[in-house]
């Protein structure tokens, strides 16, 4: 596993896993939310951040993390070689975004 996509509803512990698995596996991590707000939750513009994200996706390791819509998805899943769907109950995921 050299390039790993976490993806799963908001809550679902992507952030958590990607750092675990970046320091487990000596991999870079990317979170979207990162790459793609800027100060005062202000999106980067789409063309940017698909720029952004298929010049990411040519090194040869990285985990990225994150479901921002219109950002490539399928970028990310063509240069992958390892995709982890976090699928948890609704309820938890609410959950655990509210208690952040």
């Amino acid at each position: 596993m050299r390039r790993i996509v976490i993806v799963g509803s908001g809550g679902a512990g992507k952030s958590t896993l990607a750092l675990e698995l970046g320091e487990a596996l000596g991999l870079p991590v990317f979170h979207l939310d990162a790459l793609f707000l800027q100060p005062g939750w202000v999106e980067l513009p789409r063309e940017e951040r698909l720029r952004t994200l298929e010049q990411l996706v040519q090194s040869s390791s990285w985990i990225i993390d994150g479901n921002w819509g219109g950002t490539g998805l399928e970028v990310r899943l063509a240069a992958a070689d390892t995709v982890v769907l976090l699928d948890l109950p609704r309820t938890l995921c609410l959950w655990r975004a509210v208690r952040r």
